[in-house]
């Protein structure tokens, strides 16, 4: 399984500070050009901008 770290919360648009904590790592359950789908601190899957990750190795 594919694991991401998030390394910032800045959005232009929403609020992601409240559903994804810098610094954890979350599973990647699925991913698109464009987003990458974790569970996030809500339980529930969300996607979220690539800009907010960073691959774990």
């Amino acid at each position: 399984m594919k694991k991401v770290v998030v390394t910032n919360t800045n959005a232009e648009k929403f609020t992601v500070s409240q559903v994804l904590t810098v610094g954890k790592e979350y599973e990647v359950v699925n991913e698109t050009e464009e987003y990458i789908f974790v569970v996030d601190n809500t339980g529930k899957v969300g996607g979220f901008y690539k800009d907010y990750f960073k691959e774990v190795e």
